[in-house]
């Protein structure tokens, strides 16, 4: 589903998320700042937060009896002790595993967060625990029930303004817009593709463009594109970057924000520009 603004060619309109922007580069902590903390689980999002992150980020799945829960993979073998796939596994086996089972800080030499009580959480859990936090909320593999399922969960919880909905599925996202359209959703891949190629010629009405930093040699974030999108009042968010010398380049260049795994490095990075 192609979300098309009035006319097709101006100004998208604007979002309450983006309403208590700090200025400068937006910090948005990937999987929670996976570098930091076992990646989307609660340590990581409760640690991003007290670091000072301005939004977290976080893959959202679908659990065998319907619970929407904060995983990356479609099954459970790269981030905890268990096996199996997440959509086969009820929510009450998931919170059995140990999801900082596999978190290493110095490449399997230690496991400092086995057995310490990490568990695979709810969607609904980090919304209670961090309902001041912005988020950005990435959907993988929802059906339409699903879908339903999470506008309910975020208007329940009083979101609608903390959250951005993200999908490389552009049904799943136009679904979720039809269900929840004072939600702010980020563009899907192929509204992405259209508004970079066809520039000027077609904005979807959506507040956000996010795209990986660069695809493959080419680099995709350049200064041209932060000053086209701009123009067009959306967001630009590239991901995911780590190093520090492209996180300077980038807060340089006035990107709107950057999605990392190491959300401290570039906090430190943005303090340290006028």
């Amino acid at each position: 589903m192609l979300l098309l603004c009035s006319g097709c060619s101006g100004p998208a309109p604007g979002h309450a998320f983006f309403r208590d922007e700090k200025p400068g580069v937006q910090v948005i902590a990937h999987r929670g700042g996976a570098g930091l903390r076992p990646e989307n689980t609660l340590a990581a999002f409760q640690h991003a937060a007290q670091l000072g992150a301005d939004v977290l980020e976080m893959d959202l799945r679908v659990a065998a009896d319907g619970a929407i829960v904060v995983m990356h993979d479609a099954t459970v073998e790269r981030t905890t002790d268990g096996a199996g796939a997440v959509a086969s596994l009820k929510l009450a086996e998931l919170k059995r595993l140990d999801a900082g089972y596999r978190w290493s800080p110095d490449g399997g030499a230690t496991f400092p967060y086995r057995g310490r009580g990490v568990r695979v959480p709810a969607l609904e859990e980090v919304f209670e625990r961090l309902p001041a936090a912005r988020m950005v909320l990435e959907m993988k593999q929802f059906a339409p029930p699903s879908v339903a399922a999470l506008c309910g969960l975020v208007r329940r919880a009083g979101m609608q303004r903390k959250v951005l909905v993200a999908s490389f599925d552009g049904d799943a996202l136009g679904g979720f817009r039809g269900a929840c359209p004072e939600v702010a959703t980020s563009m899907s891949p192929l509204e992405a593709r259209l508004f970079v190629t066809l520039f000027g010629l077609y904005t979807p009405a959506v507040p956000a463009l996010q795209i990986p930093d660069r695809m493959r040699d080419t680099v995709l974030v350049t200064p041209e594109l932060i000053a086209r999108v701009r123009g067009k009042n959306v967001k630009l968010h590239a991901f995911t970057v780590n190093d520090d010398a492209r996180l300077r380049e980038l807060a340089r260049m006035g990107v709107d924000g950057v999605m990392t795994d190491w959300p401290d490095r570039l906090l430190a990075i943005r303090a340290s520009l006028p």
